[in-house]
This record gives structure tokens, C-alpha cells and sequence, in this order.
């Protein structure tokens, strides 16, 4: 634990990418197999559940702290995240007890927690506090609260394993791909020069494409390109090997029985195939609102009537394997003919090719691009027609191979009205904020954004939040409708689950807008109207 605090202390107080890579060879090389592979679970994003429920490790923290609940609760307020207030306010301790691995707190403490009697976790819990020093606490409270993250993607895990072990990005990135258990032989696996085994079911590195950074025209020749619709569902890859089926989300969550629809459509794809697509909701021989896919994201029984409300269909673009021979390298004009043939072969109306988007030239294309919001897709997917197919969201540059060009996102003025303290590097400052548009002559609440502002922004907003506080509620803050925001968002669905009925999809914050009055500010007529409006 040692180590792995020390390791999290390094990544978070740097921004270079340089230095954090650094940091995680460094521990990557001295690490013990068992511990490396927790390590790698966590900084890949792996979060075991919440071991201890919130209000009794409060509970417990306020006891051993021996502060009143109102100090803690004060002090919370302050701070902003639960696993550092209660690091702090614990009493002091050298931590130098004798060293305890960390596969041992994950597995003989942490895991032994969830449901354990309230009177045998308190014991236990301040035993091991008492062991730790401050930073060790708020790394071990983290992993107890399930909320353990730190800024590192999975590439620059995969960057400084690959520094620390000798062996390609490549091969590292694909063997952490799919369900990978953490243990002392999983990482023997993961860093054996000759391990050639692969599971049946494990998916490649998905490939990511990058926002068009500029002009299209910059691309050069339209006729080196493909263009297809960027559809809005869940990107998916379908493995069938060993004459079984495998769905894999984006995330590496195998989702196969959650889609049975598109499990059965592909059981007739030869053996040793995969397809990298979209699985998207399908009605009436066309793609359905991300809303009705979102009745299924989740859902893990699915009963008649919601397989025939939201049914599910995959939209296949690209063939990573066939016959069971890796692709990847060929170009993607190639990948593309042959994976026609293989779903027309397939014959099934669940599974379809991704059509190409035909037009002459760029201007052609752009106001075709114009389009995707009345046909329901996002905008344009653009693929040099002689790009292999690479690992992750690779390095963006004017050479890039896939771009993403969606769009312009849909806006509207609205009025600050509450607001909330962020997390980690941001627990001190208010980043959480909900917006309102007019009604009938109030203020309703429709969305909550937190990102789209700079530094200078934010500081200037947070003072705007602490000088106007009407109200507290808990952590929440109501304030005084002054200020107006323009707030970008990608979609419309109606959702009686808000107040204002509607829901939008990734609410961000595109700019202040001191040049607006509240009354200037838009209705909930207006937005409602962006939903039916033309592009």
C-alpha cells in the first residue's frame, strides 16, 4: 500500500505526461507480481463496489476522530471529497508499521468488508487507519468508497508498462483487453515475452478516431477518404470464436446476454470473426433516439415487453479478423469489401454494414454533414481508405487516419441556480453546476454541466457562487439568478424523471454570457423547439 500511495501521490501532482509515465515504469519494475496486477486493475479504471456504506464509515470516522458530527459535516463541506475529510481529520500516525502488500488490503481487508456487521467493520477499520499515514489513509478510503481514480488514461498505463517490461505497447494494450482477473498470474501472463494464448473471447484494443481539428479541406483529396454516418448507440465489438458469441462494449464490459437479439442475428458469422460496430436501438427498418436504447443499458433481465419496445440491431463497419486471421494491418478499403461480404453472407436484417456517404468533394459532403441531425446520427465519420486499423485514440496530428466530424452541438442560454463543490484537485472550488430555463414565469431546472469552463473561468464563477449563496442544502448551494451560461448539448428526449420533462444529452458549458440578462435567457418552448427543428 506503501508503494501504490506513493505511486498515486506521484500521478496526481504532475501534469506531464512525461513524468507520469515515469512514475509508473519506476513502480511497475520493483512492484511484486500480485500487487502490479491490482495496480493495473485500479489505474485501468477498476473499481470494486463500495465496501462500507457511506453513513456508517462517517459514523466510524467521526468517532475515532472524536470531532462532532457538524464539525465533520463542516469540514466535508470544505474539503469537498468524503475519503480526504475523513484522512484529515483522523488523528495523527507515523505510518511506519510494518509494511503490508497491497493484494493483501485489497484482498484480506477490502473485500472482506462488504457486509460485514457495523460492530465487527469499526474495529477493523480503525486498526488499519492507525497503520497508515495521512496520504496512505486517502488512497485506502478511496478504494473503500469506491471512488479511487487518478489522471491516467489506459494508454499511459499501457505506455509505462511497457517502459517497465521491454515489451510493445501492442501487445500489452491487446493482452489487458477484455475480463482480465487481478493476480499474481494474470501479470505473469501479462509480461511474459512469449505468451502466445489468447482467450477465446477476449476483443482487440478498440480504435479511437480524434474531433476534426480544422478546415476538412486540410485532409487533402476527398477521394482518399471514406465517409460514413457517425451513429449514435453503444460501440460494440462481436467475437464469435470456439463457436460461441462474445459482446464487448467500448468499456470491456461483455454484454452478450443483454443483447440476445444481436447474439442470435450473429451466430451464423463464420467461426474466428470479428466485427467492430455500433449496437444502436432499431425500429421500423431504421435507427430509433439513443433514448430508447438507454431502456436496455443496464438492464441485465430483459422481459418481452422490453425486448419489443427497445429492440437492438448492430451496424457493422469494420472486420478485425476473419477465418481467424488478424486484419488489422490491411487497409481499410480491404477490411470494408470483405466485411460486405461477410454480412451479406450473413443474411440477418439485425446486422448491417455502416452505408458509405457518397457525395463529390468536399462542399458535397458538408452539406450532406448538415443532414445528421434529421437522420438521427451525429455527424460524419471520416477513414483514409488505406488506414490499418491502430490501438486507442493515437496521438491527434494533420496526418490522422479516422476523424470525427459531428455536428455543431445544440444551445441554449440558461440561468445559473445551484451549484456544488467538484472533487479531487477541484474539492475546493464550486464546478458542479445546475442551469434553468423560463417556464411560465419561474425558473426550472433542466441540466447539470461541470466542464467547457477554463481555470479563469471557474475561479470567477466560484466567486460569483460564494458571494450570491441564498441557500445551503447540504452540499448544495442555491444562488441568486444573475448569471447566464450558453449550454451546448448533443440531444432532446423527453424524461418524466425532471422537472422540466425533458433530458439532455452531455450538457457542457460552451461560454458565460455577461452580455445577457436573465430575461434573456431561454424557455423550455425554445428548447422543446430545438428537438423538431431542421439542422
Amino acid at each position: 500500500m506503501r508503494e501504490f500511495a506513493a505511486l498515486y501521490r506521484a500521478l496526481d501532482s504532475t501534469t506531464s505526461t512525461l513524468a507520469k509515465r515515469a512514475a509508473l515504469a519506476a513502480y511497475f519494475r520493483q512492484a511484486p507480481a500480485a500487487d502490479a496486477a491490482w495496480a493495473v486493475y485500479f489505474l485501468c479504471g477498476g473499481r470494486p463496489r463500495q465496501a462500507v456504506p457511506v453513513k456508517l464509515l462517517r459514523a466510524i470516522a467521526t468517532e475515532r476522530a472524536q470531532v462532532p458530527d457538524w464539525l465533520f459535516e463542516e469540514s466535508y463541506q470544505a474539503v469537498g471529497d468524503l475519503a480526504e475529510t475523513i484522512a484529515l481529520l483522523l488523528p495523527a500516525t507515523d505510518g511506519t508499521g510494518t509494511p503490508v502488500p497491497l493484494h493483501e488490503w485489497v484482498e484480506q481487508r477490502l473485500l472482506r468488508l462488504r457486509g460485514t456487521a457495523p460492530e465487527v467493520v469499526a474495529p477493523l477499520l480503525v486498526g488499519w487507519w492507525d497503520e497508515l499515514d495521512a496520504h496512505e489513509r486517502f488512497v485506502w478510503n478511496k478504494l473503500i468508497t469506491g471512488g479511487f481514480r487518478v489522471g491516467v488514461s489506459r494508454q499511459l498505463v499501457v505506455q509505462g508498462l511497457a517502459e517497465a517490461t521491454g515489451l510493445p505497447t501492442q501487445v500489452l494494450a491487446e493482452r489487458l483487453t477484455g475480463e482480465w482477473k487481478p493476480d499474481a498470474a494474470a501479470w505473469q501472463r501479462l509480461v511474459d515475452a512469449a505468451e502466445g494464448a489468447v482467450p477465446p473471447g477476449r476483443p482487440y484494443p478498440f480504435f479511437l478516431a480524434h474531433p476534426l481539428p480544422g478546415p476538412v479541406e486540410a485532409l487533402g483529396e476527398r477521394n482518399h477518404w471514406a465517409a460514413e454516418w457517425k451513429w449514435d448507440g453503444i460501440r460494440a465489438q462481436v467475437v464469435r470464436r470456439n463457436g460461441e458469441t462474445f459482446l464487448w462494449t467500448r468499456g470491456e464490459e461483455l454484454v452478450t446476454p443483454r443483447f440476445p437479439e444481436v447474439a442470435a442475428a450473429v451466430a451464423g458469422l463464420p467461426e474466428g470473426c470479428v466485427i467492430d460496430g455500433e449496437l444502436v436501438a432499431w425500429r421500423d427498418g431504421r435507427v430509433a433516439p439513443f433514448a430508447l436504447l438507454q431502456q436496455r443499458i443496464g438492464r441485465t433481465k430483459l422481459s418481452a415487453a422490453v425486448l419489443a419496445r427497445a429492440p437492438v440491431a448492430c451496424i457493422a463497419y469494420d472486420l478485425l479478423e476473419h477465418g481467424g486471421t488478424d486484419l488489422r494491418q490491411l487497409p481499410f478499403g480491404e477490411r470494408r469489401a470483405l466485411l460486405e461480404r461477410v454480412v451479406g453472407a450473413l443474411g440477418h436484417p439485425a446486422v448491417s454494414v455502416s452505408p458509405l456517404v457518397d457525395a463529390d468533394g468536399w462542399p458535397a459532403l458538408g452539406a450532406l454533414r448538415l443532414e445528421a441531425r434529421s437522420r438521427g446520427v451525429e455527424g460524419l465519420m471520416l477513414k483514409r481508405i488505406d488506414s490499418a486499423y491502430g490501438i486507442g485514440r493515437t496521438r491527434a496530428s494533420a496526418q490522422g487516419e479516422w476523424w470525427k466530424w459531428k455536428v455543431d452541438p445544440l444551445s441554449v442560454d440558461a440561468v445559473l441556480v445551484y451549484a456544488q463543490r467538484g472533487h479531487g484537485r477541484r474539492a475546493s472550488l464550486y464546478t458542479d453546476y445546475t442551469f434553468a430555463l423560463w417556464h411560465e414565469g419561474a425558473l426550472v431546472p433542466f441540466a447539470k454541466a461541470y466542464s467547457g469552463l477554463t481555470d479563469a473561468e471557474i475561479a470567477k464563477v466560484d466567486a460569483y457562487i460564494r458571494q450570491h449563496t441564498v441557500e445551503k442544502f447540504g452540499p448544495v448551494r442555491s444562488v441568486t439568478p444573475k448569471l447566464v451560461c450558453e449550454i451546448g448539448f448533443e440531444g432532446i428526449a423527453a424524461s418524466p424523471r425532471h422537472k422540466s420533462g425533458i433530458a439532455v444529452r452531455f450538457p457542457r458549458i460552451l461560454r458565460l454570457r455577461d452580455d445577457k440578462r436573465i430575461e434573456d435567457a431561454d424557455t423550455l418552448d425554445q428548447l422543446r423547439a430545438l428537438a423538431a427543428a431542421p439542422s
